[in-house]
C-alpha cells in the first residue's frame, strides 16, 4: 500500500528558501548558516518562509560502509545534524536533498535502493523536508515506484518530513503524487532567471512556466496536503547567481521589477510552494518587500488551496482568477506584450462564487481599496500585472 500525504504537514503551500538558485553546487555550511541568520533578520521567517533547504552538493563523493550518505568533509565540516540544530535554533525547519536514482544531478551518491536507510538517517539528523530529484540511473523502476519507495520510507520514520517530489512533471505527478506520499510535486521543468528561454537552452523562463501551468490542466489535483509546484522563485537572481553560471542558459540580464512582480503574483495565484532562492545576504529592499507582501502571501496561503486558472485572452492580455475562502476571489490582469495596455474584465467572467450589488477591490501592489459594481480594470505596463482581492459586500 502506498503512503498518503499528511495534510497536517502541508495544509497550505510550504514556504522557505532553497540554496540551489543562488549557490548551485558551490554551497557550503557557512552559506546555510548565513541564510538561516538572514531569514530571521530580514523578516522572511516571520512572513512565513520557514523551511531552509540545502540542495544538491552537500554530500561527499562516497557513502559509508553501510551505504549511508555522508556530508562533504570540507564544505560541511560540522555535519548535517549540527547544521540542522543551528537552523532549528533560529525558529526554522531544516530541509535536505537527494535523488530517486543512483546519483544526484551533480553526480553524487543518491538514494535509489537505500530509501529506508536514508529516510532513517534524515530523521535522525532532524530533517523536516526532503527534496527528492529525478537524476541518476533508475534501473528498471518507473517513476511511481521510485517515488513511492521513498514516500513509504518517510512514513515509517518517527518524524514529520514534508516530501517534495521533483520529477519535473514528466509523468504527470499531480495524478499520483499524493499516493506516493508526496506533499508537493514539480509540475514543470527547472526554472531559470529569465522571462523566456529559447528551445535550445536549459530550463524554462517565468512566462514559459505560466503557460505550462495552464496547458497541463493540473489544477483539479491540487489542494491542502498536495501542491502543484512550478519550481522555486528566481526573484533577486540574475546573471551572477550560481544556477545561471552553471546551467546551459544565457542569462544576460536580471528580471525587471515588472517581471519579478508578475513572477511572484502568479506563484501566489497558483497556490504554489514559495521557495525563495536568492542570496539573502545581498538582498535589496525591493526584493525583500516583494517577497514579504502580506496581501500576496495571503492569497497563496488561502486555506481552500485552489490553483488559479486563466479565464480569458485578448491579444497580448490575459485575465486569471482564483477562488478564495469567505466567498472572495483573487484576480490577475496580465500584460505579456511590449506596450502599456488597458485591461478590463468583470466579476461575471472570473471565479467569484457569489453575486453582490457591490464589491470591495483591494489592489495588492498599489495598496489601494475601492468599490465597484462588478467592473475590474487597470492600466498595466509591459510584462506586468495588476492583482486584486475582490470581496463581495
Amino acid at each position: 500500500m502506498f503512503a498518503t500525504g499528511d495534510t497536517e504537514l502541508a495544509a497550505t503551500p510550504p514556504m522557505g528558501w532553497n540554496s540551489w538558485n543562488a549557490f548551485s553546487c558551490d554551497v557550503t555550511e557557512g552559506d546555510i548558516r548565513t541564510a538561516a541568520d538572514q531569514l530571521v533578520e530580514t523578516g522572511l521567517r516571520d512572513a512565513g518562509y520557514e523551511y531552509l533547504v540545502v540542495d544538491d552538493c552537500w554530500m561527499a563523493d562516497g557513502v559509508d560502509d553501510e551505504g549511508r550518505l555522508q556530508p562533504h568533509p570540507d564544505d560541511f565540516p560540522s555535519g548535517i545534524e549540527s547544521l540542522a540544530e543551528y537552523v532549528h535554533g533560529k525558529g526554522l525547519k531544516f530541509g535536505i536533498y537527494s535523488s530517486a536514482g543512483t546519483r544526484t544531478c551533480q553526480g553524487l551518491p543518491a538514494s535509489l535502493g537505500r530509501e529506508r536507510l536514508h529516510a532513517r538517517q534524515f530523521a535522525d539528523w532532524g530533517v523536516d523536508y526532503l527534496k527528492y530529484d529525478n537524476c541518476g540511473d533508475h534501473g528498471s523502476n518507473d517513476a511511481i515506484a521510485r517515488y513511492s519507495a521513498m514516500g513509504n520510507a518517510l512514513a515509517e520514520v518517527d518524524r514529520d518530513i514534508v516530501y517534495s517530489i521533483c520529477e519535473w512533471g514528466r509523468n504527470e505527478p499531480w495524478r499520483w503524487g499524493r499516493n506516493a506520499g508526496g506533499h508537493l510535486w514539480r509540475a514543470t521543468h527547472d526554472i531559470v532567471a529569465k522571462w523566456t528561454t529559447d528551445e535550445q537552452e536549459f530550463g524554462l523562463g517565468i512566462v514559459d512556466i505560466i503557460d505550462q501551468m495552464h496547458e497541463r490542466g493540473m489544477d483539479p489535483h491540487q489542494g491542502p496536503g498536495g501542491w502543484n509546484d512550478p519550481d522555486m522563485l528566481q526573484i533577486g537572481n540574475g546573471p551572477d547567481s550560481g544556477q545561471s553560471k552553471l546551467e546551459d542558459v544565457d542569462v544576460d540580464r536580471a528580471l525587471t521589477p515588472a517581471e519579478e512582480r508578475t513572477h511572484f503574483s502568479f506563484w501566489c495565484l497558483f497556490g504554489a510552494p514559495l521557495m525563495a532562492g536568492n542570496d539573502l545576504a545581498a538582498m535589496d529592499d525591493w526584493t525583500r518587500e516583494l517577497l514579504t507582501n502580506e496581501d500576496a502571501i495571503a492569497i497563496d496561503q488561502d486555506p481552500l488551496g485552489v490553483q488559479g486558472t486563466r479565464d480569458g485572452v485578448l491579444e497580448e492580455t490575459e485575465v486569471w482568477s482564483k477562488r478564495l475562502a469567505g466567498e472572495e476571489c483573487a484576480v490577475i490582469l496580465f500584460n505579456r506584450g511590449e506596450s502599456t495596455t488597458d485591461i478590463e474584465t468583470t466579476v461575471e467572467t472570473v471565479d467569484m462564487p457569489v453575486d453582490a450589488a457591490t464589491y470591495t477591490v483591494r489592489d495588492v501592489w498599489n495598496d489601494e481599496v475601492r468599490e465597484t459594481d462588478g467592473q475590474l480594470h487597470a492600466t498595466v505596463d509591459p510584462h506586468d500585472v495588476a492583482m486584486f482581492r475582490v470581496i463581495p459586500e
